[in-house]
């Protein structure tokens, strides 16, 4: 269950909902319970975007030096950048890992992930279109 209490709400409201959960729990199971910070995620349209414009802008502009690359080695490639990388050892070799994933991402992250990319490909040369304001 997931609930998500606006800034600026009473405790007392706050308690008596979280009350009335903790008290329907089952007690024949254990459960875990998280309360963290609330931040709008990313939304659909910028990860459309990402997805629809971005790499596929890049795909295009990099011609050769990117032949055979798709979306997804693009991806892998910009979130490690960006978030950084960690490196996982398995059956004898090394690969990396970004450190982060875009899934995660809240909206304002998204958008700095989305401009870290942009920056990146003005960098080498490689423009892509703003996105369509609707």
């Amino acid at each position: 269950m997931k609930r998500v209490f606006p800034k600026g709400t009473p405790p007392e409201q706050v308690i008596k909902a979280l009350t009335g959960v903790i008290t329907a729990l089952d007690r024949g199971k254990s459960w875990s319970i998280e309360i963290v910070e609330w931040r709008k995620p990313r939304t659909h349209q910028q990860n459309a975007y990402l997805w629809g414009v971005v790499y596929p802008s890049i795909l295009e502009a990099g011609g050769e030096v990117l032949a055979g690359w798709q979306r997804d080695d693009l991806h892998e490639y910009f979130l490690g950048e960006c978030f950084g990388w960690e490196t996982l050892q398995g059956f004898g070799r090394k690969r990396m890992r970004p450190l982060k994933r875009s899934s995660a991402l809240n909206k304002q992250e998204f958008t700095d992930y989305l401009e870290f990319i942009s920056q990146r490909c003005a960098e080498l040369g490689i423009v892509i279109p703003e996105p369509e304001m609707k």
